[in-house]
């Protein structure tokens, strides 16, 4: 069966789409990126793929597409493990899932390999664990690894669509410092959904904190505020 989903991403293979998905991904030498080989397929292509072979491919087969140095396999293998999760009721198999996915973590090594796959899987399993469970999100804020990091603060977004912050805004804190622009545009984007559950909350935060904040991570953050109160927060006016 992995040999049929092989051919059937070769089929709709676009080498126009693939040199601006290089580009888009930024995989040259030195981007975050690097490396990394497309074979230009859409994400809606790739999602009819999923549907119509999740079902019959196993783990071990999921482990050979995250070891292929093509993104969309990578990121076919990565919905594919979703949609099992998302599909099963067995708490134990929830459990075998989420642990393959942090075993391979590793290979979710761009950012929408990581946004699509953290709140779905990372962070819906987190919800509904004992508090306790939530220190893999510190340990993984902390990790070297960019996207370990972008992975510990995107899964919050399920806890956020739970009325569910204190999460969010403790890693936050953790990264408001960090150099990189991938980092503090997940930052604000996940502040930016708490702000859409509790405005007062986030313009707390964002007082508090202000000097610590990336005007990347700010202009994320406030982009759902009204333009008066947007712009007083730009010039520090509040």
């Amino acid at each position: 069966m992995l040999n049929d989903f092989l051919k059937d991403f070769q089929i709709h293979a676009d080498p126009t789409q693939a040199k601006h998905l290089q580009r888009f991904f930024r995989t040259a030498v030195g981007q975050y990126g690097e490396g990394d080989l497309f074979l230009g397929l859409k994400v809606p292509v790739t999602r009819k793929l999923v549907v119509k072979y999740f079902a019959n491919l196993q783990l071990s087969d999921l482990e050979i597409l995250l070891n292929s140095q093509v993104h969309e396999q990578r990121l076919a293998a990565l919905l594919i493990l979703v949609k099992k999760y998302e599909n099963t009721k067995n708490q134990a198999l929830k459990k075998q899932l989420v642990d393959f996915y942090l075993e391979n973590l590793a290979r979710a090594n761009n950012w929408d390999l990581v946004d699509l796959s953290a709140p779905k899987i990372l962070g819906d399993y987190l919800l509904h664990q004992p508090r306790a469970e939530r220190k893999i999100l510190y340990q993984l804020v902390k990790a070297e690894n960019l996207w370990y990091k972008r992975t510990a603060i995107v899964a919050t977004q399920t806890l956020i669509k739970n009325y569910q912050y204190e999460d969010t805004l403790n890693l936050s804190l953790l990264l408001l410092t960090h150099s990189h622009d991938l980092i503090h545009k997940a930052v604000g984007w996940m502040l930016r959904e708490v702000g859409k559950k509790d405005q007062v909350l986030l313009e707390n935060f964002l007082q508090v904190n202000y000097q610590k904040i990336s005007r990347t991570t700010l202009r994320y953050a406030i982009e759902r505020f009204e333009t008066k109160k947007r712009l007083a927060f730009l010039k520090a006016n509040f």
